[in-house]
């Protein structure tokens, strides 16, 4: 219903482009006052006027979400300014694509970095405030946990890292009375995945062109998805109708992972 989340804080890390950008929007239009925690300063100052101009401005916090002392800063702030969490979107992490062979050790070190020690860390860090609230976390992850290619290793690796903890954590949920889910959503039209075409097209010899329509084909898609797919879906997660929905992953990806899980 609308203005469902008005008063309710909303921390969103990478929540500057792309999918945490559009689910800070569908949480702002529900009234709710968003955290947009980001490393580039001038992204999030975009995506501040953004969401401006449909709710509550947000407090955004740059800082390097691989860290420790920025997940610290990021926990520090919405404490100091809010005393009060309801919801934590964990969407921050862009792993690379490539050939196994050539993708170096401090690459994959990267890769976990962000995506899932940022993730464990914003977690722990909120859920004193979560359960006060009896709040809900929501992953962002990704199909790659369910399918994984060899030109993707190292995301499918993070990304299944990712969804086996969310599993792990909904127990906790349980407990506590908060909900855990994870979302995977498949091919979106973002930044990010512009980049990862690109990165795939370099790793296979082919063009960006050719793996987009190989894509649309291989999959039966009518079309990629877009941000606000996977958005919607996590608002509602976070509602009081989806509250009995506790440690699943759903897809938004058209239909396009193989298998019934």
């Amino acid at each position: 219903m609308p203005g469902e989340f008005a008063g309710r804080i909303v921390v969103i890390s990478g929540g500057s482009r792309g999918i945490g950008r559009g689910i800070a929007l569908a949480f702002a239009r529900e009234g709710a006052q968003t955290v947009l925690a980001a490393s580039s300063e001038q992204n999030l100052a975009g995506a501040a006027e953004a969401v401006a101009a449909v709710g509550p401005r947000p407090l955004t916090v740059a800082g390097d979400l691989r860290t420790l002392a920025a997940c610290e800063q990021l926990s520090r702030r919405v404490k100091e300014r809010f005393a009060r969490c309801d919801v934590l979107i964990n969407n921050a992490g862009a792993t690379r694509a490539g050939n196994f062979l050539d993708l170096p050790d401090e690459a994959w070190v990267d890769g976990f970095a962000l995506k899932y020690f940022g993730a464990v860390r914003l977690t722990r860090l909120f859920w004193p405030l979560l359960k006060t609230a009896k709040g809900s976390v929501v992953n962002i992850v990704g199909g790659a946990a369910r399918t994984p290619e060899p030109e993707f290793l190292m995301g499918s690796s993070v990304n299944a890292a990712v969804a086996a903890f969310s599993k792990g954590l909904s127990k906790l949920g349980n407990r506590d009375d908060v909900n855990v889910n994870v979302i995977h959503p498949g091919n979106t039209e973002t930044d990010r995945q512009m980049d990862l075409r690109r990165q795939r097209a370099a790793a296979s010899g082919r063009t960006v062109e050719e793996l987009r329509d190989e894509a649309l084909a291989k999959s039966g898609m009518r079309r990629f998805g877009k941000v606000e797919d996977v958005a919607e879906l996590a608002v509602f997660l976070c509602s009081e109708r989806a509250r009995h929905i506790q440690g699943t992953a759903i897809a938004v990806d058209g239909g396009a992972t193989p298998g019934v899980s």
